[in-house]
């Protein structure tokens, strides 16, 4: 697996931002992070923590929800990126998958993979090599590619929003909560094929995830947000350690483990809130 804590070029640079929504309601309250060249980074945190305006922040996305960055900055490969449109993101390499899949239904699953395309000009012979390409990681979408993507399961219409992702020729994706309302079999399987186009295009991951368990076994660094702040961040390997981790994400404590209510209970408890 590739090391992203030995690679020194950073890509996205979100120094200590906030942003307000409606003019009044603030959600983030201070971010910072780094997202590493060929790295998978994971946003981690329960509901309301922060983690998907996080990524629309990065994605330029806030403004159709009336957000906005007030202070802090987002660069990526060192050029401020905050007030660029999200469509010029997307042509320097960035592309968000939403959380909740959002395919157009009445399209077929191949029609919506070949919009992920749609800003490229590098011909009809690359796109076709990239559409077998990312059959190769869904071979499941292969099978229902005239069909209907809104009579697709749940699994396959996340395997097509991240499909036609990967058409756009990203450099780094943004994924929103992939693990949502699927079976941990098809939980696994989502982050297994993150982990190979991770490993064998070199794309560059920032995820935001609920399910702390799977995420830090798949990511390189974690950051842990609460109520709009980081409070922990650090190599996955070493949160999956943390006394802390375990007994508030991971429902682990020294005496094995704890049930979600005994975990709420214990919250006041966190050293990071304290």
């Amino acid at each position: 697996m590739l090391d992203a804590a030995a690679n020194d070029e950073t890509l996205l640079e979100v120094n200590n931002i906030e942003v307000i929504y409606n003019h009044v309601i603030l959600v983030l309250k201070g971010v910072s992070l780094s997202v590493p060249k060929g790295g998978i980074v994971a946003l981690l945190g329960g509901n309301g923590a922060g983690k998907t305006t996080t990524l629309k922040a990065v994605s330029n996305l806030l403004h159709s929800e009336r957000g906005e960055v007030t202070k802090g900055s987002v660069h990526y490969r060192g050029d401020r990126v905050q007030d660029l449109d999200p469509a010029a993101l997307v042509k320097r390499g960035v592309i968000q998958v939403m959380e909740g899949r959002h395919c157009f239904e009445h399209l077929t699953v191949e029609e919506n993979l070949l919009t992920g395309a749609y800003t490229r000009t590098d011909g009809k012979a690359a796109i076709q090599r990239d559409l077998e390409m990312v059959y190769h990681y869904f071979p499941r979408i292969k099978e229902r590619r005239k069909s209907q993507a809104g009579y697709t399961s749940g699994g396959e219409q996340q395997m097509v929003a991240m499909g036609r992702a990967l058409m756009s020729r990203p450099e780094t994706i943004l994924l929103d909560e992939p693990s949502m309302g699927l079976a941990p079999q098809l939980v696994e399987q989502i982050f297994e094929i993150v982990k190979s186009v991770n490993e064998n295009e070199g794309v560059t991951f920032l995820l935001a995830e609920q399910n702390t368990n799977v995420a830090l076994r798949y990511a390189h660094y974690g950051y842990i947000l609460e109520s709009g702040r980081v409070v922990m961040d650090g190599p996955a390997a070493e949160l999956r350690e943390n006394p802390d981790v375990k007994e508030f994400y991971l429902g682990m404590s020294e005496e094995g483990r704890k049930s979600f209510r005994d975990v709420r209970s214990y919250r006041r408890r966190k050293r990071w809130l304290s």
